[in-house]
């Protein structure tokens, strides 16, 4: 193979402090070769490996093709066959048969799309289908045990919502755990660490590989939304250490996957996050009376450290952040919804991070509340 040498002419060593006097005239690649000789030279260097990887005689396109990547495959096929995405969406949330997963789905089938819900307990999913039903009709929503720390059972999810629906448009990664226990992590049990990482982590994995799978394989591609939570910036989450610490990797993850589908050139599948804030469920409420004031600080705040400071000498109990901050589920999701439908509706192809409690928002409640008293006792009788 023809190699093009960088630079013409390599000055001798007598003239190299007078070449870097002249170096502003010459190219990057031309500075870069004046210090090294010719056989490190870089095309020196690529004829070499040329020779003992064959491949990289190819262009770069051909050169990609050439190796093993089903992923890049699957993505092409269904981009040639690609569908525009309109509403009615096909919908599946994890961990949805109460708290935020229950209200983003009832959101969903309010815009008139059509919903799977899942959950560990049968019970739970039969009542909770039965209820919508009732609410919205019976061919819109669809439930199914799973639970996601199960790989085959979240095979068995995918393959329930294909029989159902054929396709899934957007799917919500909801389901998490803190195994109900607020307490330092040297008195956490070896079931309560099991729990939380098994279902926060590896449950999230798995439910992402799927999910990624089967929405290459669709023409119309398809959104994946993980739920982040208290820790997912980085800041401690004490008597709660372990989940902080799965919610951190989250967003890792996200960041991660995203890198991976970009690599692939996989443009029909895209990773989002969606942060919901403090909403009062039962996951939030275990913990209303712990007398800490950091764990109710994450994300919204993090630009307002001054105000962590602040408020850490006027109040030390979460109650406080629990009344000024969260909010029900109910107004979460009639927020959030919207939102992540308008994704798909354009067609952006870009990962989003989907806010609800904003620095701004937090901000200028907690200033309210310090000023003038306001969402005192919400929720929660403070001392």
């Amino acid at each position: 193979m023809a190699v093009t040498t960088l630079t013409s002419r390599r000055p001798p060593n007598s003239l190299l402090v007078s070449s870097v006097t002249q170096k502003s005239s010459l190219s990057p690649l031309s500075r870069i070769t004046l210090f090294f000789p010719k056989s490190c030279q870089l095309s020196s260097l690529v004829a070499v490996a040329s020779r003992q990887e064959p491949w990289l005689n190819l262009k770069p396109e051909t050169r990609i093709r050439t190796r093993s990547d089903p992923l890049r495959v699957i993505a092409e096929a269904s981009s040639a066959s690609a569908q525009p995405v309109v509403p009615p969406y096909n919908v599946l949330i994890t961990g949805s048969t109460k708290g935020i997963g229950y209200a983003l789905a009832k959101e969903f089938l309010k815009a008139g799309d059509n919903v799977v819900i899942c959950s560990r307990s049968a019970e739970r999913v039969e009542a909770a289908v039965q209820t919508l039903r009732g609410e919205f009709g019976e061919p819109c929503v669809w439930g199914t045990k799973c639970d996601i720390r199960e790989a085959q059972d979240v095979k068995n999810l995918v393959a329930f919502a294909q029989q159902n629906l054929k396709y899934i448009d957007i799917w919500i990664n909801n389901a998490g755990s803190n195994a109900y226990s607020f307490k330092p992590l040297a008195e956490a049990s070896d079931e309560d660490l099991i729990e939380v990482v098994t279902t926060n982590t590896i449950g999230l994995m798995i439910c992402c590989r799927e999910a990624i799978n089967m929405m290459l394989k669709q023409p119309r591609g398809g959104h994946i939304f993980n739920i982040d939570g208290a820790g997912s910036d980085g800041r401690p989450t004490p008597r709660f250490a372990a989940y902080g610490a799965t919610k951190r990797s989250v967003v890792h993850l996200t960041k991660s996957l995203q890198a991976e589908l970009q690599m692939q050139d996989v443009k029909n599948v895209v990773v989002h996050n969606l942060s919901p804030g403090m909403v009062t469920t039962d996951l939030l409420m275990t913990g209303a009376t712990t007398k800490q004031v950091k764990h109710a600080l994450h994300t919204p705040l993090s630009v307002f450290r001054f105000l962590y400071d602040l408020v850490k000498l006027l109040v030390m109990q979460a109650k406080f952040f629990i009344n000024v901050l969260a909010e029900k589920p109910e107004t979460v999701a009639e927020f959030l919804v919207p939102n992540i439908r308008s994704i798909p509706t354009s067609g952006a192809r870009k990962p989003t991070y989907i806010r609800f409690l904003t620095g701004l928002k937090a901000y200028s409640q907690i200033f309210s509340r310090l000023a003038f008293g306001a969402r005192r006792n919400r929720y929660i009788l403070e001392d």
